[in-house]
């Protein structure tokens, strides 16, 4: 979903966000650096496959997934990293490695890092790398009912 269409679809919700443009970067670290926000404020979208489904996962960019901590807590017996080969075509209009944490508009499950429950505000890439959107972390979850969970280091 280009950023155009996540912001239609963030204006039809009546959610109040700011756009943030930055230089190109690619690794969630480089965003948090390039946009001026921290790395526990800035979500990363990691694709994986759980049992052979895709899923969404989106946690702190200064954080990573413990794998046998994700299949625990989603009672998957295989889990898996996704390649970007996999899931290119799944985000029509995404820069690969940009995807936006709102799996429920690409039908895939979302698992969201109980830390970043912990922020007012959550931060990701709008479908670019030269793009963030910024805004309240209530509303992201209102939106995605993402499930909540303890997956990271």
């Amino acid at each position: 979903m280009p950023a155009k269409k996540l912001k239609e679809f963030l204006d039809q919700e009546k959610i109040k966000y700011v756009s943030i443009i930055h230089s190109t970067a690619y690794t969630a670290q480089e965003v948090a650096a390039s946009a001026h926000i921290t790395g526990k404020e800035l979500a990363k979208t990691i694709i994986v496959e759980l049992d052979g489904k895709m899923g969404m996962t989106v946690l702190p960019a200064n954080r990573k997934i413990v794998v046998q901590d994700l299949r625990e807590v989603t009672g998957s017996d295989e889990v898996k990293f996704a390649s970007e080969e996999q899931f290119r075509e799944k985000f029509p209009g995404c820069e690969t490695g940009a995807m936006p944490p709102f799996g429920n508009l690409y039908g895939m499950d979302v698992y969201v890092a109980e830390s970043l429950g912990q922020n007012d505000e959550i931060a990701f890439n709008a479908g670019s790398h030269t793009e963030v959107i910024r805004m309240a972390y209530k509303d992201f979850e209102r939106l995605v009912h993402p499930k909540v969970l303890s997956f990271t280091t």
